[in-house]
């Protein structure tokens, strides 16, 4: 069935026609937004507890009578899982919370996750009836999402999706963040023998080591993985493919196909004067350290210095967390150091505002150019210089360019640099045959996201360079669409 049909047979169905017609359009659309509750920021500033603090019932309710039901629902234009976004909000309207669980698993492995850290309002609610047509604030749908998931996860009811009768054929999953979790997700539903290899010793990628607690709590991204275990993937810890086992060893051991999901995980750093002094730390590990290796405890093995005056390099996402992990491990003076202006700021808005509300300082249009250490050879001031926006560069972003003898020094004693990422080497030394982009990333067919080595398919910051949560998620999907059809053929 085309998923145009689909769509219609679902919302044809009489328990929506009924829900429809309970409430007038009119009145649904006068209602406001209603806004998820959160901690003080005084008080979450000192703490690594969730800041958002979920919809009540009620409130859940309240907002999805705001859904429209429309007739061509925009929104999962916007969705790059396709999750069926009506159906779940009317679900939750209905006060069937668990089917509203269940509708959502139809296509997202990872809701809870989802409903956290995705940037909705440049996806789904971007577009959505009323930011499109109505000019107002669209349908809360990723706090509906995290409400429903939350819901099913703290009733003990959790629905395991239903999977194709195993056909035996074996598929490696090389990664497993998001992309990687995905993919598994999707390949198990068609019946393979899905087995995710993973470098580190905890499975989760991104999802554990990138992103703090405090905006996705490590139980979460447990639960969600427990799923896929419950569905059939199986898991591999420490176990580097390329290194642990190579690729054809992989396929003598009955592998028919494997999917890429690996990462970003090379740090980019500026190559400035002093950038290898003590206390200065790409994202990558100063997250890694603290979330994955709890090194901002002091019993640490290996624990992070946590600065008086910490500079973080950078304005996406991965700055905005990095920067308040600084403030929540005791930083008097926590700052974000960008190049272009608050405007080009690519972190979604919400990070930025709540790391605004904790106390953090935004240093916009400023750009380091040299740091200098102390006699023990750690960090302990920075030069940046001023800069001005000129022409747009490709990005379509303004040009930041230097302003000529406006250099000044800030006292730091900690310095974090997230200024991107480039993708791991490793798989690309392994497979010195496999096609790559001219930014070192992997080269796939966009439609079923394989690779020039035809078993071999890959999606997310492999692929990407870079990208959010749910993109990679996509890819993963994708991916395992293009893997069924690949081994469908073989």
């Amino acid at each position: 069935m085309e998923i145009s049909e689909y769509l219609k047979a679902e919302r044809s169905q009489p328990w929506r026609e009924e829900l429809r017609k309970s409430v007038k359009n009119a009145d649904r659309t006068k209602r406001e937004r209603v806004v998820m509750p959160e901690q003080d920021a005084a008080v979450r500033a000192t703490n690594q507890k969730e800041v958002n603090l979920g919809l009540s019932k009620e409130q859940a309710m309240n907002e999805a009578v705001r859904c429209l039901d429309c007739v061509d629902p925009t929104c999962i234009k916007g969705c790059p899982v396709n999750i069926n976004i009506p159906k779940f909000i009317k679900c939750i309207e209905a006060g069937e919370f668990l089917q509203a669980a269940k509708a959502l698993k139809e296509t997202n492995a990872l809701p809870s996750v989802c409903g956290r850290v995705c940037p909705q309002e440049v996806q789904c609610e971007a577009n959505c009836f009323y930011t499109q047509k109505l000019k107002k604030h669209a349908v809360a749908i990723g706090n509906l999402e995290r409400f429903a998931a939350d819901y099913e996860r703290e009733s003990g009811k959790i629905s395991v999706p239903e999977v194709a009768t195993p056909n035996g054929i074996r598929v490696a999953v090389v990664g497993s963040g998001p992309a990687g979790l995905a993919a598994a997700g999707d390949l198990t539903r068609y019946g393979y023998d899905v087995t995710v290899f993973e470098a580190l010793h905890e499975i989760g990628g991104v999802l554990k080591y990138g992103i703090p607690e405090f905006r996705l709590p490590n139980i979460i991204v447990d639960v969600e993985i427990e799923n896929l275990r419950k569905m059939g993937v199986r898991f591999e810890t420490n176990f580097i493919v390329g290194k642990t086992s190579g690729f054809d060893a992989l396929r003598t051991e009955g592998y028919k196909a494997f999917f890429i999901g690996s990462g970003a995980g090379l740090p980019n750093f500026m190559n400035i004067p002093g950038e290898n002094c003590i206390g200065i730390f790409s994202s990558n590990e100063y997250l890694t350290r603290i979330n994955l290796m709890g090194a901002a405890r002091p019993e640490c093995d290996t624990p992070v210095l946590s600065g008086h005056h910490v500079a973080v390099i950078g304005g996406g996402n991965t700055a905005m967390d990095s920067v308040r992990t600084a403030k929540r491990l005791g930083a008097a003076r926590a700052m974000i150091v960008y190049r272009r202006s608050m405007n080009e700021m690519p972190a979604r808005a919400e990070e930025i505002y709540h790391a605004q509300q904790e106390g953090v300082e935004f240093m916009c249009l400023h750009n380091p150019v040299e740091y200098r250490a102390d006699k023990k050879g750690r960090v302990n001031r920075m030069i940046v210089q001023k800069m001005e926006l000129g022409d747009p560069d490709a990005s379509g972003r303004r040009r930041p360019t230097p302003v000529e003898g406006s250099e000044f020094p800030i006292d730091v004693d900690t310095v974090v640099v997230s200024v991107g990422v480039s993708p791991n080497p490793l798989i690309a030394n392994a497979l010195p045959s496999l096609e790559l982009t001219r930014w070192g990333t992997l080269a796939v067919n966009p439609e079923t996201m394989q690779t020039s080595i035809p078993d071999l398919f890959a999606g997310g910051d492999i692929v990407r360079g870079g990208a959010t949560v749910i993109l990679a998620m996509g890819d993963g999907r994708r991916a395992a669409a293009g893997i069924h059809q690949y081994l469908s053929l073989s």
